[in-house]
Formats: C-alpha cells, structure tokens, sequence
C-alpha cells in the first residue's frame, strides 16, 4: 500500500483548503486555481469513500461557504496557524467560527461532518464523525462550530 508524504499531505491540504499552489514541479495548479470556497455541510448518516452520505434536508438547513484561505484553515503544524503548512500531522482545522442556520424544523442526529465543491449537490470532498453527536430540534439555536472544533486528517 502507498502513502503520502507529510509534503504532499500539506500540498494538498493547502491547495484545496487555503488557497495556496500546490508547490509541484511541473504541476500548473498555481495558487488560487482550488475552489474558491468550500461548503461546509452536516450529515445525519456517517459518509463513506465513494461519497454517498444522509445530509441533512428542510427545514432551514443550508451548507455553509468557507473562503479557501489561509485565515479560514489552520496549517498542519498547529490549530489556528495561519502560515503555509509545514507540519507532519496532515492536520487542518477550522480557524473561523461556522454557523448553520436556525432550524426550523427537526434535522435530527447530526453525526459527521463534510466538505462539498458546491453549495447544493456537487463532489463530497473531505468527511469526519463528529465527536459528540448533536441532535438538532425546531427552535434550537443555530448550530455553529467554534475555530478548532472541526479537523480533517489526511490518511498516510
């Protein structure tokens, strides 16, 4: 089995997520040529590799937009770093605060979180559990992750 190196882990994660070139010899994917955004969405069925998830639906829900940037991603050698990634975690967080709508209706147990290209429909990029599962009910506050709260690790 391959793997990525710590290098690449911080390419990728940086090129996709923070707005950065992905730093390769011969490669012409220059800084800012990532998604400009990524949108942040909530699942109440885990996501698995080939994409398929239960996202929430209705009832005020909407995916929320994240600037591709080093401000809105912390760098893989630490929670809310803001330089280009230099660690060996393969690690990003959130460095700014994510706040879904207000509910209006029952969404359920939300149970992972994922990262989409687009706003509605498009690819599932990235996916995690949540830690701690949160049951969201009509009239609930909005649901927000504080900056830190949400990690995605890139396997090697």
């Amino acid at each position: 089995m391959a793997a990525l190196t710590n290098a690449m882990e911080n390419r990728l994660l940086d090129w996709l997520l923070r707005g950065q070139a992905l730093g390769l010899a011969g490669a012409s994917a220059a800084a800012g040529s990532g998604p400009a955004n990524t949108y942040v969405a909530l699942f109440t069925g885990e996501p698995t590799d080939s994409g398929d998830a239960v996202e929430v639906v209705g009832g005020g829900y909407a995916r929320v937009a994240v600037a591709s940037s080093l401000a809105s991603w912390a760098g893989t050698q630490g929670a809310t770093t803001t330089a280009v990634s230099n660690g060996a975690s393969g690690t990003t967080s959130n460095n700014v605060v994510i706040t879904f709508p207000v509910p209006t209706a029952y969404w359920g147990p939300v149970v992972a979180v994922g990262l989409f290209d687009t706003a509605i429909g498009g690819t599932l990029l990235i996916y995690g559990r949540l830690i701690v599962l949160r049951v969201v009910s009509t009239g609930d506050a909005a649901p927000a992750f504080t900056s830190g709260s949400i990690q995605f690790q890139i396997d090697s």
